[in-house]
């Protein structure tokens, strides 16, 4: 294909994606299939000669899209909200062209700097602390894009043992790290996601899930409590890992005790855009590294991990490999991210998130997610007047839990049999009010 072609062919896959966004509300949000669909639809080998683009572009509705769960249909009813704008696709269209592999300052000079200003622009568009920042008199942290809070998770416990390591060889210069290792300890709520459990697995740190309360947040005395159990039994805390949805207020018991405090607001993140909720941000000066996810709720579509940390030398100290053949004449002067993460290179993922920003503006982002929480206030309003139904958990932002009510006249076998048939049909029910009420408005303010 050449470049003649290629624009061609690149305006009918446009139309083609345009057309497919414009009527997602028309297809199937989950797909009819079962494991190795596709197995039958495929040819045993790769072609051995070229295939003409007609019959590729064919086969997109043919062997893809029977597959595809469609995340951005306003029906789909699973997982977390994972938004996308035309601005967004288009910054990603432009960083694929470029294919830049963002290593170093020098591999791309324009890949760093950019991801560093508006990084900067994101953190103080939240009201993040000043030591966040790239661009500010004595700050020695800054921002960095990732590609999703897990790996954040794992990098956050990963430096924060580094750092306990080389702080503890200070005094048992002849221990091995491996022994110091052992001892180490971090922390995290009982309502953590997997990744806190993953990142411990790899990092071979223990991790303690400790209880919450009638909030399901993890309180300070009961860390506390932890803290000193542990080092009775001579292990050394090193990290917790709290919610955003946390009270952040409680945070000092962790600092006071030297642990590393990582911040996880993968959704919530994006609603510190508006002043009026930054509630949760109470205590986020104690902090060492703050994540949320964009890719969630600000319109800018996956992969796009922000990720903050209080000081950039720990990251380096923890991951650092400085082979002669990787070293530039700016080398020192200038950031390199390949000293921040476990990856070497790195995608142009600021591109899309500058895009954003900038079509949207901090306004219209600010309405956007204040409309979604009107729109989680109404659905639960809708909730609580169903006598089928229950709130068993406080409504954070645009953030609803709703259960089925189990009556005492119901029996398991009763329940099993009308189980399914309740789900849809409330499902259904609710799909109809929103949409008749609300969705057409959400999906105008989300999409176009």
């Amino acid at each position: 294909m050449q470049a003649e072609e290629y624009n061609r062919r690149g305006k009918e896959l446009i139309d083609y994606i345009t057309e497919y966004l414009t009527k997602i509300r028309e297809r199937r949000v989950n797909p009819d299939v079962q494991p190795g669909y596709m197995r039958n639809l495929l040819p045993d080998s790769a072609p051995t000669d070229p295939e003409t683009w007609e019959n590729i572009f064919c086969d997109i509705e043919k062997i893809i899209m029977p597959g595809v769960v469609h995340w951005q249909s306003p029906y789909m009813h699973a997982y977390f909200p994972a938004l996308n704008s035309w601005p967004s696709l288009l910054g990603d269209m432009l960083a694929d062209a470029i294919n830049c592999l963002g290593f170093t300052w020098a591999s791309s000079p324009a890949c760093t700097e950019l991801e560093m200003n508006v990084l900067d622009w994101l953190s103080k568009a939240l009201g993040l602390p000043s030591h966040f920042l790239h661009h500010h008199p004595g700050s020695r942290g800054g921002g960095m894009l990732q590609s999703t809070v897990s790996e954040c998770t794992l990098v956050s416990l990963l430096a924060a043992r580094r750092a306990k390591i080389v702080e503890l060889k200070e005094s048992e210069t002849d221990v091995d790290d491996s022994v110091l290792n052992s001892r180490l300890i971090a922390y995290a709520s009982d309502q953590a996601h997997s990744s806190v459990e993953k990142a411990g697995l790899i990092s071979l740190v223990k991790i303690r899930f400790l209880p919450t309360d009638e909030q399901f947040s993890l309180r300070g005395e009961t860390l506390q409590a932890a803290i000193e159990e542990d080092r009775r039994k001579g292990l050394i805390p090193v990290l917790v890992g709290y919610r955003a949805q946390c009270n952040l207020k409680i945070v000092p018991a962790g600092a006071k005790e030297g642990l590393w405090l990582h911040v996880d607001a993968a959704y919530a993140g994006s609603a510190f855009l508006c002043p009026e909720l930054r509630d949760f941000l109470s205590g986020i000066e104690f902090a060492d590294s703050f994540v949320f996810n964009p890719s969630k709720w600000m319109m800018v579509h996956f992969d796009c991990t922000a990720f903050w940390v209080k000081d950039k030398y720990k990251l380096q100290q923890t991951f650092t490999v400085d082979p002669v053949y990787l070293r530039h004449e700016n080398s020192g002067a200038a950031t390199d991210f390949m000293h921040w993460q476990i990856p070497l290179s790195r995608r142009f993922r600021s591109l899309k998130l500058w895009f954003v920003m900038r079509s949207f503006g901090m306004n219209n982002l600010q309405a956007h997610i204040r409309h979604g929480i009107e729109m989680a206030k109404l659905f639960e309003s809708f909730v609580k007047a169903d006598p089928n139904f229950e709130v068993p958990a406080q409504r954070h932002l645009g953030l609803v839990v709703f259960c089925l009510k189990v009556h005492e006249q119901f029996n398991c076998t009763y329940l099993q049999q009308k189980w399914q048939g309740l789900h849809y049909a409330t499902i259904e029910y609710y799909t109809v009010v929103l949409k008749a009420r609300v969705q057409s408005v959400l999906w105008n303010k989300t999409i176009v």
